[in-house]
């Protein structure tokens, strides 16, 4: 079967180079049956590109289809980081089944093949050596395709390093010409986040440049002021650094270089412009286009701040492709609801489960691309879920095979986070008047762990005077959810969550606590032992009495159903896409609004009011600044 692959493609690289237009017969099928949900489990259907297979194939060539693309061949010539290109097809024996796929690096000969591991083996090798990028059906907005037997489709593609070519597969395969950007290396998609202290901005990007080839740094300073130049730390990885397949093997795709700057002593509430820049050996800079940001307030500042939440983006394909199944419908809703409303929005955290690559690395750049006007202009801190970490006998808590071989070494790579290990995603966060405790449910975070020791010791280093509004955050749901999955398991939670952590969301009198995972909204009461303790659901003022719980999982993934049992302690249920947004107004008020991402109008809200001494238990003049054990 291998070496048949291996002489079809190598067929096809022969043909191309002889710039032909030629057919090569094949049975092709695309796996559509989406499998029964099971927790814990990965879904193939996650990942539209996981349901690519070719079976057969059977040399013989033709003239029967072609396929061109329309336009220049170089793309980005003014420095634009996209390009929508215009592809012609032309089939004697046009179906419903025919299908162009998007290819990068061009050249997908036999060449790139690597051999069949044991892994491979276990989990079927694959029948492509490299993954599209992105694919559609030829019939996609044309019902006359099959009787014409001629359409054209538009692509809309990102810079990614590399040069492209669309293949057409109807019963066989055909290849287009090549088109690039004018500079595949430039620097791209950068992602601000917080840093370990609240004075430090960091901006990672994305480009094509190694550290021999070029020098990385960031210029910046206050808006319309001088500029300084930062340096930048360049890291990459390897298809070695992959715990097995599609990560290693048909989903592997060079992730290029990525760079992170630290800018340091930054004055708090001040409006900041950036530009990415590469020095190369010659002396010569290659710039990227100017960014801004504005600074984090002094820790304990009282201004107003602005802060949204959610999990479970997904990405999605602005031109339509991959998305006959449908599974991350609610993505570009989020994003662009986001953008509209960026003037009022100061950070974004993401808790797990961002592009759902499963394994097929260049859905990583679609990503960063995608939310690049968020992360670009506002602090953008994620948290590991199962479809970044989860792998078996990779050291994650979970066996199952969620995250198709990553192991979380993308994210982590990709993404900063201000944690002491960057495979350890714990880590505590500060704006203003908040602090974050962000946990990491694919490590142990049970009694007597490490993560646990970490998460008691963020509650507790709280200073409540200044930082009143406590938050911790997490992928999987260690509190409540009325989920259909984790009804039927009677756990309504991930099998021993708040067992372990519940007594330290009461001790240090955490405000929230926000979980993904489950793929809609749902709002809990204040509650502790599965009692709630507070019978007011729209307004708490003075002493709460136990951590508001919200799964706030509906970032744009397919949607998940509640169970039909009766939960008492459950206050709001959404079945729809949306985010929560926290705004402070000052150290003793805060609105809470889960805003659906369709419209961006608020379909759940309440408001916290209270003094600190509600929080400390204590008199004004002999409060002490972390919270009192109970």
């Amino acid at each position: 079967m291998r070496n048949q692959l291996y002489l079809l493609l190598l067929s096809v690289f022969m043909l191309i180079t002889l710039n032909k237009s030629v057919h090569i017969l094949a049975q092709n099928y695309i796996t559509l049956e989406k499998p029964k949900h099971t927790h814990g489990d990965m879904q193939p259907m996650e990942q539209p590109l996981s349901a690519i297979q070719i079976h057969k194939t059977i040399l013989a060539l033709t003239k029967f289809a072609s396929i061109h693309v329309q336009g220049p061949k170089i793309l980005g010539s003014k420095g634009e980081d996209f390009e929508w290109v215009t592809i012609n097809l032309r089939n004697a024996n046009p179906t419903d089944d025919d299908w162009v796929g998007v290819f990068s690096p061009a050249k997908f000969n036999e060449s790139i093949c690597v051999p069949v591991t044991k892994d491979e083996k276990k989990y079927g090798a694959p029948f492509f050596c490299t993954a599209p990028l992105k694919f559609r059906y030829a019939n996609y907005q044309n019902a006359n395709y099959t009787k014409t037997g001629r359409t054209s489709l538009k692509f809309r593609l990102i810079n990614q390093r590399g040069d492209f070519s669309f293949a057409f597969f109807s019963g066989g395969l055909t290849i287009s010409n090549f088109v690039a950007f004018a500079n595949p290396k430039a620097p791209l998609y950068p992602r601000l986040a917080l840093g370990k202290s609240w004075d430090i901005m960091t901006v990672t990007w994305t480009s094509g440049y190694n550290i021999d080839e070029a020098v990385p740094f960031v210029e910046w300073g206050w808006k319309g002021q001088e500029q300084k130049r930062s340096p930048a730390g360049t890291l990459t990885f390897h298809r070695n650094s992959m715990c097995g397949t599609p990560a290693r093997s048909v989903g592997w795709r060079d992730p290029g270089f990525i760079h992170t700057s630290f800018l340091k002593d930054l004055w708090p509430n001040m409006e900041y412009t950036y530009k990415l820049g590469h020095m190369l050996n010659n002396g010569s800079i290659v710039w990227s286009k100017q960014y801004s940001f504005k600074s984090a307030p002094f820790p304990g500042q009282e201004s107003l701040q602005r802060i949204v939440i959610f999990g479970d983006m997904g990405k999605q394909e602005r031109d339509g492709s991959n998305e006959y199944a449908n599974y991350q419908p609610g993505s570009l809703m989020t994003t662009d609801t986001l953008v509209k409303d960026l003037d009022n929005i100061d950070a974004v955290f993401l808790i797990g489960d961002l592009p759902y690559a499963n394994g097929y690395l260049s859905q990583w750049d679609q990503f960063t691309a995608q939310v690049e006007p968020i992360a670009s202009r506002v602090p953008f801190m994620i948290a590991s879920g199962n479809h970044e970490r989860t792998w078996e006998n990779s050291g994650s808590l979970y066996n199952g095979l969620d995250s198709g071989g990553e192991c979380g070494v993308p994210a982590e790579t990709l993404y900063y986070v201000p944690a002491e290990n960057r495979a350890k995603f714990w880590y505590a966060a500060d704006y203003g008047m908040f602090h974050f405790c962000i946990g990491d449910t694919e490590h142990d975070w049970r009694e007597g762990s490490e993560q646990y020791k970490f998460i008691e010791q963020c509650f507790a280093s709280a200073n409540r005077h200044k930082q009143p509004w406590l938050i911790f955050a997490a992928h999987r749901v260690l509190g409540y959810s009325s989920n259909e999955w984790y009804a039927n398991e009677g756990s309504f939670e991930e099998p021993m969550g708040r067992e372990h952590l519940q007594k330290l969301w009461q001790k240090y009198k955490v405000d929230m606590a926000f979980f993904g995972h489950v793929h809609n909204y749902e709002r809990v009461c204040p509650i502790y032992q599965n009692q709630c303790v507070n019978k007011e659901t729209s307004h708490y003022s003075g002493v709460v009495n136990g951590t508001i719980h919200v799964v706030v999982g509906g970032g744009g993934a397919h949607l998940n159903r509640f169970t039909t049992i009766n939960t008492t302690w459950s206050l709001f249920k959404d079945y729809d896409y949306g985010f929560v947004k926290l705004t402070a107004f000052d150290q003793s008020n805060l609105l809470f609004e889960y805003k659906k991402s369709k419209d961006g109008k608020v379909y759940d809200s309440f408001t916290i009011s209270r003094d600190y001494k509600d929080v400390l238990a204590c008199v004004h003049d002999g409060c002490e600044p972390t919270t009192l054990a109970s």
